[in-house]
């Protein structure tokens, strides 16, 4: 019950990430100010629970590995899907950057010696069917350009991520890995900063609550919820659920930016959702190992 509710909650705070990324965009934020008040709002987030005690210092050994989960799952991706958002409507993005379950099981076959049945590659395959459904009915010629390639360059940075972060997780808390990753990505972003006062005085304060938004869940709660997933699931399979993001974030984009989802979107979001029950069927999660 516990990892459904918490699974739950994460996609739910992922997928109206895209519709809170195009707000604060048409509010005014450049994206690479937009992703660093983001990361840093988050990090000051972990910042407090570390001064509480709850967040412990990393292993020095381990500095090099996290830098590079920081620098592929904060820098690279945000970077790149933000600026993929300025050409690409909200539902596709998330549609684009939801082939992250394809790349993902491709690599934890080779780096994590992960294998999936044949039931649960054709799952895969039926959730990809279901999101490009979704991206077509919002606009297919979208799917083709240079914001899209940001997308998917951003969708394929988050999948070689969780291959760090997968070995990482059996020596630390997901609440402290969770800080880790953001902290270090957010060092990466720092170049950034340059104009950013400036760039608050100046959007519109709805863009900045959009923004504040961002930072506390779809980035502190829900990157804290991924990583409590991937400690207790296969890597292929914690990023099967992925799926249902494009599906969510249809729904929140029509209700926070009134894109109204045309019926060829709402059918791949079901075809996609079909997928992840295909993937995930009569299979339980691997036993639990706690952090030392």
């Amino acid at each position: 019950m516990t990892l459904t509710l918490i699974t739950l909650a994460t996609l739910l705070l992922w997928s109206s990430a895209f519709p809170g990324v195009r707000a604060a965009l048409a509010g005014g934020y450049p994206p690479a100010h937009l992703v660093l008040l983001r990361f840093l709002i988050a990090s000051a987030v972990f910042l407090g629970l570390a001064l509480g005690g709850k967040i412990s210092r990393p292993r020095n050994k381990d500095l090099a590995a996290i830098s590079i989960t920081g620098f592929l799952a904060i820098t690279v991706y945000q970077l790149a899907l933000n600026y993929g958002e300025i050409t690409v409507t909200a539902g596709v993005a998330s549609m684009l950057i939801n082939t992250a379950p394809i790349w993902t099981a491709l690599m934890a076959r080779s780096f994590l010696n992960e294998h999936l049945t044949a039931r649960q590659w054709t799952g895969i395959g039926i959730g990809f069917v279901g999101v490009f459904l979704i991206g077509w009915g919002l606009g297919g010629a979208e799917m083709i350009g240079q914001g899209a390639l940001l997308v998917l360059l951003a969708s394929f940075a988050h999948s070689a991520a969780f291959m760090f972060q997968k070995p990482l997780l059996k020596r630390y808390k997901p609440l402290e890995f969770a800080a880790y990753e953001l902290w270090a990505g957010t060092l990466f972003l720092l170049p950034f900063s340059r104009g950013l006062a400036s760039t608050i005085r100046d959007v519109t304060p709805a863009a900045t609550a959009s923004v504040i938004y961002l930072g506390v869940g779809p980035a502190a709660l829900a990157y804290s919820g991924w990583s409590w997933m991937l400690a207790r699931l296969p890597a292929s399979r914690a990023a099967s659920f992925l799926y249902f993001i494009p599906a969510c974030s249809i729904v929140i984009a029509w209700l926070w930016l009134g894109e109204v989802p045309p019926a060829l979107s709402v059918l791949g979001g079901l075809v996609a959702i079909s997928g992840v029950i295909l993937v995930n069927k009569e299979s339980h999660p691997e036993p639990v190992k706690e952090a030392p």
